[in-house]
């Protein structure tokens, strides 16, 4: 199990950082005040490991503080700590943020537990 903690406050501008795939359904439209799953499972995500990370990115900032958003990939990509983990480094590097693998599902996907501490002020 990995768990990396790092602290919210980050200046991290998604928007110009990745380049996203506009055909794909996004993640969420919502900031979400309470616990929740993000699905990044369907069959556009087996297709682009960048989705993966760019709507990883969106749910974490889409999560409200106190709360963890489980984020559940597609198993095409494999272990997440291969291409996940850095990415979160680095989007919310000097931030008080928290993950964790949480274990592989039996379709093969991964489920990943980002707790997103009180008094983050990010979502």
């Amino acid at each position: 199990m990995t768990n990396t903690t790092h602290d919210v406050d980050h200046d991290h501008d998604h928007e110009t950082d990745h380049d996203h795939d506009h055909d794909a359904v996004p993640v969420t439209d919502h900031v979400h005040h309470n616990s929740w799953s993000a699905n990044l499972e369907r069959a556009e995500h087996a297709d682009s490991r960048d989705l993966v990370v760019d709507q990883a990115l969106d749910a974490i900032e889409h999560t409200a503080a106190g709360n963890h958003v489980n984020l559940v990939t597609h198993g095409d990509h494999g272990h997440p700590a291969e291409y996940l983990f850095d990415e979160l480094e680095a989007a919310f590097d000097g931030t008080d943020l928290a993950w964790e693998h949480v274990e592989q599902c039996g379709c093969g996907g991964h489920v990943v537990r980002v707790q997103v501490p009180a008094g983050a002020n990010h979502a």
